[in-house]
């Protein structure tokens, strides 16, 4: 398949200002991510950035950068101008986040194979959860599916609700799942969903694919047994596991 990774890269951040060009064992964040990438069966790969000192690092060390705006709300906004700007044609774009530099390469190949059904439109990962702890967690989205495998829903608290059960066991009477942040986007749909306004279920839950369901668009979903470890301050540094490094 033709199939574009575009990895978006902003140098403002509120909780971790600069984070894409932080050290982890003698490596920036973003070259660890995108020499992920790079493994994964991808025709190329790019990072998105609004800031040149990630554009000349990136070059630095022989990766291709796009400088894009600085006013993007979102990353598949970014990714949308990276890849107009590239100006090659692709039927696929894979939206890989820059703050997990520890993504599989099988888990991008993952959601690229979800393009291998026709009526494919958007794809995602998903991961079973296992423990309560993260079922109520409201910084990892949970989502529903049916059983095409398509996503019915997203939220932060856990969805189904399940009546006259303990909140404890839960996961244990149903299988939930959670969401892992990475999008695939054919790519005349990318143009489409960067043309929606912000839709009301998406302001109360602060998702921004809840858009595309509530615009009709449907988002297939892949299951991964991986975790992805992303960095969102400088203290999830310290949790990285030693195997990793």
């Amino acid at each position: 398949m033709d199939v574009l990774g575009i990895i978006p890269a902003r140098y403002a951040s509120t909780r971790f200002p600069g984070k894409p060009l932080t050290e982890i064992q003698g490596k920036s964040m973003i070259r660890r991510v995108y020499e992920q990438a790079q493994q994964a069966n991808l025709a190329d790969v790019l990072v998105a950035t609004d800031d040149d000192r990630i554009r000349e690092h990136v070059e630095g060390f022989g990766g291709k950068a796009v400088m894009t705006a600085g006013h993007h709300q979102s990353g598949t906004d970014r990714c949308f101008e990276a890849y107009t700007l590239h100006n090659v044609p692709y039927e696929y774009i894979i939206n890989i986040q820059g703050d997990e530099p520890f993504i599989k390469p099988g888990q991008i190949n993952l959601v690229a194979s979800c393009f291998e059904k026709p009526q494919t439109q958007l794809a995602t990962l998903i991961k079973r959860i296992e423990t309560a702890e993260e079922l109520f967690n409201v910084n990892a989205p949970k989502v529903v599916i049916n059983q095409a495998k398509e996503a019915l829903y997203f939220s932060r608290q856990p969805i189904p609700y399940c009546r006259n059960v303990p909140n404890d066991i839960w996961h244990k009477q149903h299988t939930y799942y959670k969401h892992i942040g990475i999008y695939g986007y054919r790519a005349d749909i990318l143009k489409q969903i960067t043309q929606l306004p912000p839709s009301a279920l998406e302001l109360a839950e602060s998702l921004e694919q809840l858009r595309w369901l509530e615009n009709g668009f449907r988002i297939t979903t892949a299951l991964t047994e991986f975790e992805t470890i992303g960095i969102d301050t400088p203290e999830d540094l310290l949790k990285i596991p030693p195997l990793l490094l």
